[in-house]
């Protein structure tokens, strides 16, 4: 039986062709966003995967958002700067912004491994790409790239300014209202080229609602309680939520 081939449709011309769309112009060194495109279900080692310049992209990426919080809002104070880039950078909005940028298609992964489909590794190619786009531009062109490519079209600022990023707490104030025991465990930890990698799972009146992966405790749980309170249809702490 035929094993998925991950590469056979990003060879060439038409791998090219398809990362020019998600970038909007013609990269420079095409090995280096493959690089940036290849998850560690595909690669393992840490020259061939991702990891690394997600690694990159990550810090890479925050130092932009800070500045362009930073001139954006001259007379913010740091607290308030610090929640918006929270809410720029967290893992859900990136995931969320690397499907709608197209990262989902030209990602190489592991299809066969159903959870992928539905984890968070779309943001993280996102850094890495950010990484990718570094390398390859320089930090000004960066800058203007991850400006006119990612804030712009995806970070409606009003929006976030009110946007409630706090999502354990939500989901504490409804189990709080309707009597609900909520806790939140840790059901696996495992290194992936040595960073651990910790899934958190919500848990209502010991009951897995929903599960998030991060690589530290705080941004697993984050997702995992924002994930339930999707699931679950809670808007704010009044919300009857799903009945049992």
């Amino acid at each position: 039986m035929d094993f998925w081939n991950p590469f056979k449709k990003h060879s060439g011309s038409t791998f090219k062709k398809q990362l020019k769309g998600v970038l909007g112009y013609t990269p420079g060194e095409a090995a280096l966003y493959k690089t940036a495109l290849t998850h560690r279900s595909i690669k393992e080692t840490s020259d061939e995967n991702n990891e690394r310049l997600e690694y990159l992209g990550d810090a890479i990426l925050s130092a932009l958002v800070a500045e362009y919080l930073f001139k954006r809002y001259p007379y913010r104070e740091e607290g308030f700067l610090t929640e918006m880039r929270s809410k720029m950078v967290n893992r859900q909005q990136l995931n969320e912004i690397a499907v709608k940028m197209g990262l989902k298609k030209i990602t190489l992964y592991n299809k066969a491994d159903a959870s992928l489909k539905t984890s968070q590794i779309f943001g993280n190619t996102l850094e890495a790409l950010v990484g990718a786009v570094y390398l390859d531009k320089g930090y000004k062109k960066t800058a203007r790239w991850v400006t006119e490519r990612i804030i712009i079209p995806h970070m409606y600022m009003d929006d976030l300014e009110i946007l409630e990023i706090n999502h354990k707490n939500k989901l504490y104030g409804w189990a709080n209202k309707n009597g609900k025991q909520l806790e939140f465990e840790t059901v696996n930890e495992q290194l992936e080229n040595g960073r651990r990698l910790f899934t958190i799972a919500a848990v209502i009146n010991g009951k897995i609602i929903a599960e998030g992966k991060a690589f530290n405790k705080k941004d697993a749980s984050q997702i995992a309680a924002q994930l339930a309170v999707e699931k679950m249809g809670i808007a704010n702490a009044d919300s009857p939520g799903i009945q049992e």
